[in-house]
């Protein structure tokens, strides 16, 4: 998806990743995009009209909304507002999921809130016609209060519940079919293979965290977590590992220095590779090395000859 449409959203308070515009047709405040202006952007967002109508488009399909209902947006989908009457106004809450998690790798990140912020689901109209929704639009009103207002002690906290209790009753009352459980399943797969892939073709070369994410057009912190909830490790752990292997292959087959050897699989010092081999294989390549080698000896002695060495694969 193209940059030029993707919004970084810059929140008031970086350790509290939240925001509320409220927009007209002649300024939104805070400055952001909306009005007129296809974008995209990693939060979640829920809109909520307050005064007039608006005609808002979600990947292409366009819906009317009038003064009280409101419209969840999920992330990465592209989404404007095309029209709004001269009186019309509106407030658009938005978050990024891990404030719905609690902590990386939790119960509520698999089974609430993944399944559905990755699913095919992109947008859903609350217009107050069941319980539940004007259940959902009450709270979206009290959290426009709760902005309105002067912040006092515990309003992050304020602000946090409501918001995961409105999640709750969201998706306490949709549903996700077996093939859209399927396709989150296959897609994590997919994403995480597109890395590893990038890992095994470029790991000699100088890659950053970005680079990874990027190979599966991820961000960084999704792009984290998807390593530690499959390999329980991180991209960076996972690349270390990798060159430790690579370099054990030109250990064993080759009589490049172990310096040589350090900047083919990627490591740009020598004293850096030596302690990442160490920690990882317990000796130094040298010592690692030298073992090989002793091994490659005794394995042309007979079988019964004393002192023959272990296997080590």
């Amino acid at each position: 998806m193209s940059k030029l449409l993707h919004e970084n959203i810059l929140f008031p308070d970086a350790s509290f990743p939240y925001i509320m515009y409220t927009a007209n047709s002649r300024k939104i405040i805070p400055e952001g995009r909306g009005f007129n202006d296809l974008h995209w952007h990693e939060e979640l967002q829920i809109t909520l009209v307050t005064q007039g109508k608006l005609v808002i488009q979600v990947n292409g399909i366009d819906y009317e909304l009038k003064n009280g209902q409101a419209i969840f947006i999920n992330k990465g989908a592209l989404h404007v507002t095309t029209h709004l009457t001269p009186d019309g106004q509106y407030v658009s809450f938005n978050f990024p999921e891990k404030l719905l998690v609690f902590y990386a790798d939790s119960a509520m990140e698999k089974n609430y809130v993944s399944p559905y912020t990755n699913s095919s689901l992109l947008s859903l109209v609350i217009k107050g016609d069941a319980e539940w929704q004007r259940d959902v639009l009450n709270m979206l009103l009290e959290l426009k209060n709760r902005f309105d207002m002067p912040k006092k002690w515990g309003w992050e906290y304020e602000v946090s519940i409501r918001t995961v209790q409105l999640w709750l009753t969201l998706i306490s009352n949709i549903s996700l079919s077996f093939e859209d459980t399927a396709k989150y399943v296959k897609r994590q797969q997919e994403r995480l293979q597109l890395m590893l892939s990038f890992i095994h073709q470029h790991y000699a070369t100088n890659i950053t965290l970005q680079d990874i994410s990027d190979a599966a057009h991820l961000s960084v912190s999704e792009c984290t977590r998807s390593f530690k909830k499959t390999l329980h490790i991180t991209p960076y752990e996972y690349l270390i590992k990798y060159r430790i292997k690579k370099s054990m292959e030109l250990l064993i087959t080759t009589d490049y220095t172990v310096t040589e050897i350090a900047h083919r699989v990627g490591f740009n010092h020598v004293n850096n590779f030596i302690q990442s081999f160490k920690k990882h294989q317990t000796r130094t390549p040298k010592d690692f090395r030298k073992l090989r080698n002793e091994i490659k000896i005794q394995d042309t002695l007979p079988i019964d000859t004393p002192g023959r060495g272990p296997e080590l694969f």
